[in-house]
Parts: C-alpha cells; structure tokens; sequence
C-alpha cells in the first residue's frame, strides 16, 4: 500500500520593485525540500499554490 504526505512551505512577499522575487528566493529551499525527500524514497506526485495576503503557500505532495 502506497503512503502520502504533504509537506507545506510558506513564503513572505516583500515591497521590492521586482515583481519575480518569490520565484526566485524560494528555488532553493524547494529544491533542498525535494532532495530531502527524495533522499528517503519519496516521489513528488503534485503540486498546489495559494496567496493568502502577503504569503504564498507551496504544498507538496509525496507518495511513496
């Protein structure tokens, strides 16, 4: 039987004049999220994204 898991990372907008600057800062502790996981078997399967104010939510979703 296949195991889930969904791991939420949270991501605070700043006043700056380049409208791409969570895309940029939030590449690497993405990308540290997904070799953690995938380091202990997990397989991304999905993605999800929503604003909420000044944050941005990243919801991963694993299976294994």
């Amino acid at each position: 039987m296949k195991e889930y898991k969904v791991e939420t990372l949270i991501f605070y907008s700043k006043f700056t004049f380049d409208r791409n600057h969570l895309a940029k800062s939030s590449n690497k502790a993405i990308q540290d999220k997904l070799n953690e996981y995938a380091k202990n078997g997990w397989r991304l399967v999905s993605t999800d994204t929503t604003e909420f104010g000044m944050a941005m939510y990243i919801y991963l979703y694993f299976e294994k």
